[in-house]
């Protein structure tokens, strides 16, 4: 998922793709481990999706608190 289609995401639409996401690598780290994974660059593109999510998700939450601070 391209970073513009996350920041046009709700809330509720990123926290449910994250969780899809953390569970996905989960699976990942499984069959990588028993060495049944086709593309070894599927565990990174994972991570990083998680990590473009919660970097929106907290930016959200700090606009959030300074807009409540003015």
């Amino acid at each position: 998922m391209a970073s513009d289609e996350l920041r046009d995401a709700t809330d509720e639409e990123l926290a449910v793709k994250e969780r899809e996401l953390t569970e996905s690598l989960f699976f990942l780290r499984l069959r990588h481990g028993t060495n049944q994974l086709e593309s070894p660059a599927k565990l990174a593109q994972t991570r990083r999706a998680i990590a473009r999510i919660k970097t929106i998700r907290r930016a959200r939450d700090l606009a959030a608190k300074g807009q409540g601070k003015q």
